[in-house]
């Protein structure tokens, strides 16, 4: 029975598997804040808008009643507010985008550095089956030669 095949860097292969797992990990995590914040902009976009629809009421558009200035005052600041809001949540995610580049790059380069080992993996299972299929072959050989001495020296006796 033929021997089994053993890559000698096979922890060096299991330990940049484990580097490349470790890079999806914060990939995906800052996948899932950017998603976070994106869906918090998009509330916050509708719940402006809400309210500019709002105020407009309150100052009169369409709506023959007095201006009710402590509401409308509120109503502004609340605008306000959430416009400040957006603007923290944008610079957020902009330094998401960033580290999840940065994080993405770290992840090629980790798949990369995996995949370079795989293939010299590749490369000596390749040399190792072309090695035992020559020495399968030698030993044919060897026995088919062994056999037909056997027979043409019992021929002789």
């Amino acid at each position: 029975m033929a021997a089994k095949f053993t890559f000698r860097l096979q922890p060096v292969l299991d330990q940049r598997e484990r580097i490349e797992q470790a890079k999806q990990l914060v990939v995906a995590e800052l996948e899932r804040r950017r998603l976070g914040i994106e869906d918090r902009l998009r509330f916050l976009q509708r719940e402006m808008d809400q309210a500019k629809r709002d105020l407009r009421t309150r100052l009169g558009g369409g709506n023959a009643g007095p201006v009710v200035v402590p509401e409308v005052r509120m109503q502004a600041g609340a605008s306000l507010h959430m416009s400040a809001q957006a603007r923290l949540a944008a610079l957020e995610l902009a330094g998401v985008y960033r580290r999840l580049e940065r994080a993405r790059q770290d992840l090629l380069k980790a798949a990369t550095d995996r995949r370079a080992v795989e293939l010299l993996k590749e490369k000596r299972r390749e040399e190792w089956r072309v090695e035992q299929n020559r020495a399968e072959t030698k030993a044919v050989d060897e026995a088919a030669t062994q056999g037909y001495v056997r027979s043409s020296t019992e021929g002789a006796w």
